[in-house]
């Protein structure tokens, strides 16, 4: 009998369908821009930047919250935030960077059945590229 996989593994699994995702689903020959300085990369060589930090499970895996961003924006200038939100509300409608602050301090506890959803949900969307 398989052994049953802990909530932690299938939140790791969550995160690297859904970061890959994320990475890929607006390049174009694989190759994507960081929406916080334009650098151009691989999808592979970039990473899935978190406006609201990935703590706040309400905009952990929220599509709008999480975009491409290079490591140099990402890790080291700690995710450009205010570059970040002034992108999100030109790129996804005025406001949105405040309502994603508003909804990353709802509490919200997925089951790990959700969670399983959720990957199973990203694994089909990828299939599409």
């Amino acid at each position: 009998m398989a052994k049953k996989k802990t909530r932690s593994q299938v939140v790791k699994k969550l995160d690297a369908v859904f970061s890959e995702y994320i990475r890929r689903r607006y390049a174009k020959n694989d190759i994507a821009t960081c929406v916080t300085c334009g650098k151009q990369d691989h999808w592979k060589k970039l990473q899935a930047g978190h406006f609201q930090s990935r703590k706040h499970y309400a905009t952990r895996w929220d599509e709008t919250n999480v975009q491409v961003q290079c490591s140099g924006c990402n890790v080291f200038r700690w995710g450009e935030q205010y570059k970040f939100s002034k992108w999100l509300d030109a790129n996804k409608g005025e406001g949105t960077s405040e309502g994603l602050a508003a909804k990353a301090n709802q509490i919200v506890k997925f089951t790990t059945n959700e969670l399983e959803e959720m990957i199973e949900e990203y694994k089909e969307k990828l299939k599409k590229f």
